[in-house]
This record gives C-alpha cells, sequence and structure tokens, in this order.
C-alpha cells in the first residue's frame, strides 16, 4: 500500500513542473493602448464597440485588437503557483491514498485509482451498485428459515469485491448447504472475513483537512475576487468535490478487497467442507473429492468474462456486479428451497421420519443426512445450462445505481463550469470547455465500462451451451466488441485523469490568460469576443454570486450523496 501511495504521487505531481508559462499583462497593455493615438476596437462592459469619444468608459477591448497589441508577456510568480496548488489541488491528490485498493499488483492499484479521477461516476456507480447488491441479497435470505443463512448473507456481500464463483458440481453447492458437517464452515468462513478498511485517525484526518481547506479557500476568494480572478482556483475546487463523498461512502461501506487476506480465508476454509457420498452415514472432505468448491474466488481464471472482474479494488465491482448477483441467486436458491423442504419437515432422506427439535425454529441435524442424491434432491437446483443469465432485478439496480452518480458527477463539473462562465468575460472559454470536456468523457468512460461488462457477460453465459455457428460468430463478435469498450475505456480514463489534474496546473500557472481564452471566443465567436480588463462592483457581484451558486450546488450534491449512502450502508447486515 505504501508503494502503492508513492506510485499515485508521482503519477498526479507530474503535471507540476515548472516551466515557461507565460500570461498575458492585459492591464499594461489595455492602458498603453488605450492612450494611444489609434484607440480604436475598444468596448465597454456589455462589449459594444466605442467611439473615439467615448474612449473615457472603456473597460476592455475586442479579440482582433488584444491578439494584434498585446504581444507583450509576464512570468507568473512560482510563490502564487505553488500556494493555489497547494490550498485547491493538493488536498485532494493526498486524499486519493485513502481509497480501498487491495489487489494483488501494484498496476492494478493505480489503474484502479486513474479509473476513479478519470470517471467520479464509475466509482459511484460501483460503490451504490455493491450497497444495493448487499441489501438485494439481504432481503432475499430474511424470510428464510434453514441453518446457516445469516452467515450465508454476510459471506456473499463480503465476496462482492472477489470474482465469485458457484459450483453444484458432484453436489458441492447442495452438500455445503444441507449436511450438518458443514455448520461449521460458514460461521468460520464468515468470521474469516469479517475485517474492516473503515475509519482511522489518518483517514477522518485526511477528509478534514480537505474539507477545512477548501471552506477557508473558498472563503479567502470570495472576500479577494480581485485577486487572480482569472488563475483562481475556484472550478478546480469544485470540480474535485465528489472525491469527498467517494472516499466517505467507501470507507463506510469498509469493502473485502485485501486480495491476500480474502485468498488466505478461502485457503483455511478448504479442509472444513464435507461432501455427500453414496452412503447416507458418510461423507467426505470437499478436497479429497475435487479440486473445485462450492464457493470460490477464481482468481486464476484462464478465460474470465472480463479480466477486470478479476481485480479487487472496489471501482471494478461494475465488471463483477451481475456474475456476482446471478452466484448469490445461485446460492440463495439451494437455500430457499432446503428451506421450504424443512417448513413442510421433509427430511433429506427418502422416507425417513422428521424429528422435531426441543428448540423453536432449529432444525434437528439427522433430519439433514442423506446420500448424494437425496442431497440434491432436496435442493433441486436448475441446470446451469438452461437458468437465466440475469439475476432477479439486476438491470433495475443498475438503473437506480446510475442515477445519484451522474447527479453528482454533473453537480461538481458543473459548478466548475459556473464558476468559470461567470468570471469575466461571461462566456465559454478554455477553462469551461476543458471542465466540459472532463465530465463528458467521465460520462462516456462509464458507459463504455458498463456495457463492456453487460457484453462479456452474455458471451460468457453463452459461450458453454449448444449453439449453431451463426451463434458462435455472434458471441466472438459481442466478446470482441465487449474488449475493445474496456480497452477503450481505461485509454480514455487514462487521458481524462491526467487531463483534469493538467487543467488545473494550467489555470494556476495563467496559460490560459491569454485574449483567447479571456474573450470567451469559443462561446462568443471571433467576430463578437471581447475581453473585459477594468472591472468594477457590478462584475465582481456577479461573479461572487456565480461561486456563491458553484459552492451551494456542489456541496449540497455532496452532503445529499454522503447522506443517502449513510441510509444505504445503514441496511447493510453486519
Amino acid at each position: 500500500m505504501r508503494d502503492t501511495k508513492k506510485i499515485l504521487l508521482f503519477l498526479l505531481l507530474l503535471p507540476f513542473l515548472k516551466g515557461a508559462y507565460a500570461s498575458m499583462n492585459f492591464t499594461n497593455c489595455f492602458i498603453q493602448f488605450k492612450a494611444g493615438p489609434n484607440a480604436s476596437g475598444l468596448v465597454n462592459r456589455y462589449g459594444e464597440i466605442l467611439s473615439s469619444s467615448d474612449i473615457i468608459n472603456a473597460v476592455g477591448f475586442t479579440y482582433q485588437t488584444c491578439s494584434k497589441h498585446c504581444r507583450g508577456t509576464e512570468n507568473p510568480t512560482w510563490a502564487n503557483i505553488s500556494q493555489q496548488f497547494g490550498t485547491w489541488l493538493l488536498p485532494y491528490l493526498a486524499l486519493i491514498s485513502q481509497l480501498p485498493f487491495g489487489a494483488r499488483h501494484r498496476v492494478d492499484n493505480l489503474m484502479s485509482a486513474i479509473l476513479i479521477v478519470g470517471s467520479p461516476v464509475l466509482a459511484g456507480y460501483s460503490m451504490i451498485l455493491t450497497i444495493l447488491n448487499a441489501n438485494w441479497i439481504s432481503r432475499q435470505f430474511d424470510n428464510l428459515s434453514f441453518p446457516n443463512t445469516k452467515s450465508a448473507v454476510r459471506i456473499l456481500i463480503s465476496f462482492q469485491q472477489s470474482p465469485l464463483r458457484i459450483s453444484n458440481e458432484d453436489s458441492l453447492l447442495s452438500s455445503l448447504v444441507v449436511l450438518p458437517d458443514n455448520d461449521d464452515w460458514w460461521p468460520t468462513i464468515a468470521d474469516f472475513l469479517d475485517y474492516t478498511h473503515t475509519w482511522s485517525i489518518a483517514s477522518a484526518t485526511t477528509i478534514a483537512w480537505v474539507i477545512v481547506a477548501y471552506l477557508l479557500t473558498v472563503a479567502s476568494s470570495l472576500s479577494d475576487v480581485l485577486s487572480n480572478i482569472n488563475s483562481n482556483g475556484q472550478g478546480t475546487g469544485s470540480v474535485w468535490l465528489w472525491l469527498i463523498p467517494i472516499v466517505i461512502g467507501w470507507l463506510q461501506l469498509s469493502p473485502k478487497c485485501d486480495y491476500v487476506r480474502v485468498r488466505k480465508a478461502m485457503d483455511n476454509a478448504d479442509a472444513m467442507a464435507f461432501v455427500a457420498t453414496d452412503d447416507s452415514d458418510a461423507v467426505v472432505k470437499a478436497s479429497d473429492l475435487s479440486e473445485r468448491r462450492a464457493v470460490s474466488i477464481d482468481t486464476d481464471m484462464e478465460n474470465p468474462s472480463s479480466p477486470d472482474e478479476m481485480l479487487t479494488p472496489p471501482v471494478y465491482n461494475y465488471a463483477r456486479a451481475i456474475s456476482w448477483s446471478q452466484s448469490a441467486e445461485d446460492v440463495f436458491n439451494a437455500f430457499r428451497i432446503a428451506s421450504n423442504n424443512a417448513k413442510i419437515h421433509k427430511s433429506v432422506a427418502t422416507g425417513a421420519t422428521w424429528n422435531n427439535a426441543n428448540r423453536r425454529n432449529f432444525i434437528e441435524p439427522s433430519n439433514r443426512k442423506g446420500n448424494t442424491s437425496e442431497v440434491n434432491a432436496y435442493c433441486r437446483l436448475p441446470r446451469y445450462a438452461v437458468r437465466s443469465p440475469w439475476a432477479t432485478g439486476m438491470f433495475s439496480r443498475m438503473f437506480v445505481a446510475s442515477l445519484l452518480p451522474l447527479a453528482l458527477q454533473w453537480a461538481t463539473t458543473g459548478a466548475a463550469i459556473l464558476a468559470v462562465y461567470f468570471t469575466p468575460t461571461v462566456g465559454l472559454g478554455c477553462r469551461s470547455l476543458g471542465y466540459i470536456i472532463y465530465g463528458a468523457f467521465a460520462t462516456i468512460i462509464w458507459v463504455m465500462l458498463v456495457m463492456s461488462s453487460i457484453l462479456s457477460h452474455y458471451a460468457s453465459s453463452y459461450s458453454d451451451r449448444p449453439r449453431s455457428p451463426s451463434s458462435s460468430i455472434t458471441i466472438r463478435l459481442v466478446k470482441a466488441v465487449s474488449n475493445l469498450l474496456r480497452w477503450g475505456g481505461k485509454f480514455v480514463a487514462i487521458v481524462n485523469a491526467i487531463g483534469i489534474i493538467a487543467a488545473g496546473m494550467l489555470q494556476f500557472t495563467n496559460v490560459y490568460d491569454n485574449c483567447y481564452c479571456n474573450s470567451s471566443v469559443l462561446g462568443r465567436g471571433a467576430q463578437n469576443a471581447y475581453t473585459i480588463v477594468v472591472l468594477d462592483d457590478s462584475d465582481f457581484g456577479q461573479t461572487k454570486a456565480a461561486w456563491f451558486g458553484a459552492l451551494a450546488l456542489a456541496g449540497s450534491t455532496s452532503l445529499g450523496f454522503i447522506f443517502y449512502m449513510s441510509l444505504l450502508t445503514d441496511l447493510v447486515p453486519i
């Protein structure tokens, strides 16, 4: 984890290099041009070109005039760059280290951080979908009265960060659910997985530092709007605000994503699982019968439906959610059918008399013994070749999980756009376009990767079923499209993550402080664009109102996200 943090910090600080950045000295240029003999092209604060008799009222000039006459440059002070970077951007980069990782390889941890920065909506989607799936499977088990159901729920929820696989080959799952010999397996595995990645002094201090730094810096910038108005970090501070609720959400959820610990828990379970035999009174260890396990995390699978499914960092839950839901529903169905048989006092052994328990809601172990065929019949699991590849309500949960992350993404990005759009000269410019591109790419990345997960699961589900040559071609095509979407989504995420960090650094170094960007040419067009140089109270009032609005939009949505996460995580069984 320490090495991962070093790698992240190095990558994220790459744009922070002192170079030959220069910006236009608009004030000196404007004064010299206004005092010159040919002062045409000057405008008032509404962008109206003034005649020679009204030059005294000029507060700026047209884009053409600016680009023609303002060629002098000045280097920004290093003190201003470092101050802006340290107050607006550095706290967020430090906060990234508090995200949960846990992959086997450092490069996978690094890529998970890049995916989160490149697409906050993907991070929020994976988080909320994880909670919705946990609540769904918990509600499914609520009405079952069969041994080990509570432990089964805890295990299934803990395995959302792992490539969960379920197998009933050689009656593995049926035996694990039914036989009393496996009563120690369920609670033991649940306890093995009962570790937390949650609040610590370091995480709480880091989050508090980011929040306090943001609020103090916002208050300072609002009290002195004139200071560095174009290189101000209001936009940068707002566009990164999504990171606070994302980190808090994962800390609340405490995902079991440490590959080493989860792998160790499963290895310890191998010697504890038993399987029924043809003799009702005899069982054998599952490890002696087969290399397969009823419940396993198949991280070494040669042909996974999606390689991202094998990676344990929680951001990859988008790739695991569909297959996990299907596996969790298989386990639920086994418990459900066994519970229904127990409710009607049906013993596992054919023709055996049901033994009543002395305790309420307790099933005597003698009622749960039988041979292989009897154990399989007691669970009556459907054949995998004919089951639906989609778990119950999967797509509705995916839809619900998309709503709030999209709102968080565009509230924080929209706040950044709002802050720079209404900074004179008002209009769409280089700064606001950069934030629009970031939000658009973040959304596109999410769409590409989610579509990739759907297609890969479809191809994997039907690849082992009998099919015609035409359907085989279709499956190969679907798999190819899935791979292209996944590779493309990750590539765009890398570009987007580097781009949003670079955008903040460019703004602090005044690279955007030129005629083209300050004239809002992108929104107004070259013929109608102009640059406001001299600002008055009305300009300051409009800018302050926009900054206040941006703060309210980003802050309220972030608080709403945290509140919603708190409500959902409270429903997840511990």
